[in-house]
């Protein structure tokens, strides 16, 4: 891993244990971003000359006062003219987030302004004896908070989507690194923007035990310039590694799902839908998904059961072959169907549904 000494500007490289306490920076990429290779060979008076300084001096500031030595950003701290580099990186994004003292959120679009009211107030603390009038009171400051960053191009990206997740301390600038607020304070308005969990953001929840369709719905609207990209941003979310193939387009979205059938027998995955003008334009559908789109409804899907008792399921050559569990999973439908159990339930407003509302897939079986 490759970090900045924020008193030298200096990059240097270290492995494992003997990897020092950093800030990391996320932010959305934009014209004149310094690369590896510009901030080791160019001058500091060269690099400040590019657009793309400004965050990195700013990161390197941010940290070097709250007596950090050392900072990641990833414009300059990858080699991207290395596939190998590259593909370890990426593979290990999810986890230098996690591992950061302090990650720094830059929204470049975000006028300026006070810190953010709502996440100043601690109307949460005394939650028991607000009035009907506080309430409406406190979210009107909400809807407020809300208006204020949804507009923002950080909360559409696919790469940011981990960046959010990871860090345990995160902390949101303005366009003039102004600090609005903490997301440990602002999880409510986040949440809202989202469709995330605060108790996800908060970490009090752990990626593992939410249903595979759900963490998916999270990067339903969210986009990345290159196709293959919307995958291995999604990497950490499911703790699965990849080998990056840029130029295989869409399929790269085919891989991650067989890599997620690999490492977990979560039957949510097969719980995606599509809307009402894919469905008029093709009329048969595989069993996976064609991308992230797909799982745009799916917020609220939640586990009935345990994954591990779960039917089955591994991916071959011929197609997905299930192993129906004793007494349950894949049953014999109307003449030429077999029906699988996806053993979730869907809630609205937290109220889970009856076991027997349990979404299921159908197969249809034909003889030649």
């Amino acid at each position: 891993m490759r970090v900045i000494n924020t008193k030298t500007f200096k990059i240097e490289e270290f492995h494992g244990s003997n990897i020092p306490r950093y800030a990391i920076l996320s932010h959305t990429w934009e014209e004149e971003e310094v690369s590896f290779q510009q901030f080791t060979q160019l001058s500091r008076g060269e690099m400040e000359k590019l657009k793309g300084f400004s965050k990195i001096n700013n990161t390197c500031r941010l940290a070097l006062d709250s007596g950090i030595e050392w900072a990641w950003v990833d414009t300059c701290c990858i080699d991207k003219t290395s596939s190998a580099e590259l593909t370890e990186a990426i593979n290990s994004m999810f986890r230098w987030y996690s591992d950061a003292e302090v990650c720094y959120a830059w929204l470049s679009d975000l006028e300026t302004g006070g810190k953010t009211a709502y996440a100043e107030s601690k109307w949460k603390d005394n939650a028991s004896k607000e009035t009907e009038e506080q309430a409406a009171e406190q979210g009107r400051a909400l809807d407020k908070e809300v208006k204020k960053y949804a507009h923002c191009r950080w909360f559409t990206r696919g790469w940011t989507l981990q960046e959010l997740i990871a860090p345990a301390r995160l902390g949101f600038y303005n366009r003039n690194w102004e600090l609005q607020g903490e997301k440990s304070h602002m999880s409510a308005v986040l949440a809202t923007i989202t469709g995330i969990s605060e108790l996800v953001l908060l970490g009090e929840d752990s990626l593992a035990s939410l249903s595979v369709a759900q963490r998916m719905s999270w990067a339903a609207k969210r986009e990345t310039t290159r196709t293959e990209d919307m995958v291995y941003c999604l990497l950490g979310i499911f703790d699965v590694q990849l080998p990056l193939l840029y130029g295989e387009g869409s399929k790269a979205f085919t891989r991650l799902q067989d890599e997620i059938i690999r490492a977990t027998n979560d039957l949510s995955l097969f719980a995606w839908r599509v809307d009402a003008n894919q469905a008029r334009s093709q009329k048969h559908w595989g069993i996976l998904a064609p991308s992230p789109r797909e799982f745009a409804d799916c917020a609220s899907i939640d586990l009935w059961v345990d994954p591990m008792l779960n039917s089955e399921c591994v991916m071959t050559s011929k197609g997905l072959r299930v192993t129906p569990v004793p007494g349950g999973g894949l049953r014999l439908g109307e003449v030429g169907t077999y029906v699988m159990n996806l053993e979730y339930f869907q809630h609205a407003k937290h109220i889970p549904l009856h076991r027997n509302a349990s979404p299921r897939i159908m197969a249809h079986h034909e003889t030649f």
